[in-house]
């Protein structure tokens, strides 16, 4: 059994959305850093059902995030001017927890203004105000019921991809 700390990361995954033809522009990306297969297996499929265009790519723990975003470990070939366009965090994950990795994304020039929401289980007021004081754009509690979390990705989904404008974009929002 590989540990969880040396797991490769998950490979892209496609989801939701109408086609992409060669010439048009890409799919935006999400970052899911999400240990939890199930929960994993769920956003993916609320993502392709939402019908909202985007490719996300999976990291199972802090650190294979902090390696996907900054372009190391299993990631060292990927071009790390590309940043993801939105970052959907646990906070419960092995090897090096959400709050951590949120702190160190907030201290990199490179990522102060990449947007992050916090997905979690966790309704502890100290671990939503731990998550707004290290500069989480927003903090979600997971819904338990399916229908609702699928409710609750579509509107992420659209603000977060098709409304909100970063400040690292050049032509807007699709």
């Amino acid at each position: 059994m590989i540990p969880p700390c040396d797991r490769p990361a998950a490979l892209a995954t496609h989801a939701g959305g109408e086609p992409f033809y060669p010439g048009s522009r890409p799919p935006r990306v999400i970052l899911l850093v999400e240990d939890s297969e199930d929960d994993a297996d769920l956003t993916l499929r609320a993502f392709r059902n939402s019908g909202v265009p985007c490719k996300i790519v999976l990291a199972q723990d802090g650190k294979q995030a902090l390696d996907y975003i900054f372009a190391r470990g299993d990631w060292v070939d990927r071009d790390a001017h590309l940043l993801p366009t939105l970052v959907l965090l646990d906070l419960k994950l092995p090897c090096l927890g959400g709050l951590e990795v949120l702190r160190q994304l907030r201290q990199s020039p490179k990522t102060d203004h990449l947007p992050i929401v916090v997905m979690s289980c966790s309704n502890e007021i100290t671990d939503i105000q731990a998550s707004y004081t290290l500069g989480a754009n927003s903090y979600i509690r997971k819904p338990v019921d399916f229908v609702e979390f699928e409710e609750t990705v579509e509107l992420i989904g659209r603000y977060w991809l098709a409304v909100n404008q970063t400040a690292s974009e050049k032509d807007g929002p699709l």
